[in-house]
């Protein structure tokens, strides 16, 4: 028996926030300290936010699944794991989870609470980069949710930590953490004006994967229960 609906729901907004906080936050802390060298910046970002994934993962999955990102918790839904009435309960937990974390990160390094990122991310490469990086996310969820469930939080940490290296947008894949980082004009920020754009790729990417796992594995289960982690039944 799953966690109540209100538990999933404040699962995954802290997890949300949690997660925003360990972006934006090791991003601050990051450019403070890499004395202008921005490829070292990044590795440091890069390494606390695969970190934070994996602990993330662990500790909110048993509860709501720990998707922290509506394209994960629709994809889950199209497969029949989320019913779509509960759909707009997690998107919702996420995104204001996400601007809680954002406000959190600011808070923590003395920043104002909220400042719109003027930082272009923009163009062809880009939108085409986040298409990548969220199915190549999808992809590794749907393998390894099925296959080897208990490898999830580590591929997932992995799969990000090597994405943000190997796609020219440096791998946002998640429209809720996206729409965060564009209140924070720091490293890690988008512009406002760019999230549309980048949010739509992330979800045809999502929903390229998801068709693309259906013929590539088609023995898998007809349903995918619990797409992160397995929930704890309730006490």
């Amino acid at each position: 028996m799953k966690p109540t609906l209100p538990r999933r729901f404040v699962s995954e907004l802290f997890g949300t926030s949690f997660l925003v906080a360990a972006v934006i936050g090791s991003g601050i802390m990051a450019e403070r300290l890499s004395n202008g060298n921005v490829a070292l910046a990044l590795l440091a970002n890069t390494v606390a936010t695969g970190a934070a994934l994996v602990a993330l993962i662990l500790a909110f999955g048993p509860i709501s699944g720990a998707h922290l990102n509506p394209v994960v918790s629709v994809m889950d839904a199209l497969e029949g794991g989320l019913p779509w009435t509960e759909v707009p309960h997690y998107v919702i937990a996420q995104i204001v989870g996400g601007i809680v974390g954002t406000v959190v990160a600011h808070l923590m390094f003395g920043l104002p609470i909220i400042s719109f990122s003027r930082h272009a991310r923009a163009g062809s490469p880009q939108l085409f980069s986040e298409f990548v990086a969220t199915f190549g996310l999808l992809c590794v969820i749907w393998g390894s949710s099925r296959l080897r469930s208990n490898t999830v939080p580590f591929a997932v940490g992995a799969y990000i930590t090597a994405a943000y290296w190997f796609t020219s947008s440096t791998s946002f894949a998640n429209p809720a953490v996206t729409l965060a980082r564009s209140l924070s004009d720091t490293f890690t920020g988008i512009r406002p004006r760019d999230v549309t754009c980048f949010a739509a790729a992330q979800f045809l990417g999502g929903f390229a994967a998801t068709l693309q796992f259906r013929w590539l594995v088609p023995t898998l289960p007809a349903r995918a229960a619990d797409v992160l982690v397995t929930h704890r039944a309730e006490r």
